[in-house]
Formats: structure tokens, sequence, C-alpha cells
């Protein structure tokens, strides 16, 4: 396969090399463990500012103590602080968790919404997290957009945006899809392994032979 010559056309190509470098579905990609698409947006909630394998280590409790978005919504903030504390800003994500079971009970039944514009009305929940939650638990479309991303797309020349917001609809544009969630998950694992934010290890990037910014560290 020749240089790709536009955005769209390295969009294509990355998205291709990606799913060899790291093959899987959405749902096999991701991380965090869960069980059900509650256990899921839980997770994500508390995966903010805070590594996965945390993460993990945390919900085993939540989720024995708080089975449903039912439970969540009578839980005592307090009992919700003390089980999530280690993942930090702990107060923040007890609210949130305690409004997002409390949002699905009243507004949805109980039920995780799957409709973007409806998962980002409940607390702790914005366009990142509800595509995690379209892309991983439902097998929808969705492309969140995280530092990862955004970064890893604007060094291979795939935008110039640094809002999430935009640098999603440009990815959604150039991906089709049925293929936006792992290109996503993708894109971090990537990310985290090789294309890191201040010193990227390009001498062993499968990328570097079409990448602009190969070699150089962006502030």
């Amino acid at each position: 396969m020749g240089r790709p010559r536009t955005p769209s056309g390295r969009a294509r190509w990355v998205d291709q090399r990606l799913e060899e470098l790291y093959p899987g579905t959405a749902a096999q990609l991701c991380a965090l463990d869960y069980s059900s698409p509650y256990e899921l947006l839980a997770a994500t909630i508390l995966s903010a500012q805070c590594t996965d394998v945390r993460v993990n280590q945390v919900t085993p409790a939540l989720f024995l103590t708080y089975r449903s978005p039912r439970e969540l919504a009578e839980a005592r903030a307090a009992d919700v602080e003390q089980i999530v504390r280690s993942t930090g800003f702990y107060r923040a994500k007890a609210a949130n968790l305690i409004g997002m079971g409390r949002t699905i009970s009243d507004r949805f039944d109980g039920v995780v919404p799957r409709r973007l514009d409806e998962l980002v009305t409940i607390p702790g929940v914005g366009r990142k997290t509800g595509n995690v939650l379209r892309s991983v638990a439902f097998g929808l479309p969705g492309l969140p957009v995280d530092t990862h991303v955004g970064r890893l797309a604007r060094r291979l020349g795939l935008t110039t945006s640094i809002d999430p917001v935009k640098i999603e609809h440009e990815l959604n544009a150039m991906i089709p899809a049925g293929r936006r969630g792992a290109f996503s998950l993708r894109m971090i694992l990537h990310g985290r392994a090789t294309c890191v934010a201040r010193r990227p290890r390009c001498s062993d990037c499968e990328f570097a032979e079409i990448c602009p910014k190969v070699g150089a560290i962006p502030a």
C-alpha cells in the first residue's frame, strides 16, 4: 500500500494497521471489568483521572454492594465514597455515581439508555463516556476521544483540532461506523505503549513511515 496523501487515506491505513497490532472487538479490547451496561457505566465514571487497573480493584466491592442503578440511587454518599476513595476525586465520583443511579432509575426505568443524547444527561457522563457505553456495551457506533486519541490523531495528521468533539466528528467522517469503538480503543493502547506523550518511541512505531510528526515531541 502506497503512502497515503490525505487525512482520510491516512486514517484508513492507520485503522487497518491498528487492527493487526491490537485485534479484537471493542468489548474485547476494553480494559475495564464489567458484566452489564450498568457496571461498565459505573466503571467508566470512576476511570476519570484513574488507571483501569485501580478501577478494576475497586469495582468488585462497589458492584457487590450496589447491584443495580436502583440500589445505587439509595446509597449513602459516605458509604460510596469509602469504596471509591482510592480512585481519586472520590467525593465527586461518589456524587456522580449516586446521581447516575437516580437518573437511570427515575428517567429510564432502571435501564441504561443507548442513545448518546440520553446518556449525556446522566451525571458524570459526557460524550466520551457515552461513546464508550455505545461501542463497548451495546456494539453501536461510538468513538470516544480521550487524551491519547486526540494526541495520536494530531500527530498522525488526521486532525489539527484540539477540541475533543471536533476530533470525534472529524474521525467519524473517516472511520466506518462499525469500526469506531475498536479504532478508539486501539489508538489508546498504542498511545500507552508506543506513542506516549513526552517521549514517543518513534523508532519502534508501526506508523513512522506515514507520521508527519515522526521523531518530534509536540508541546
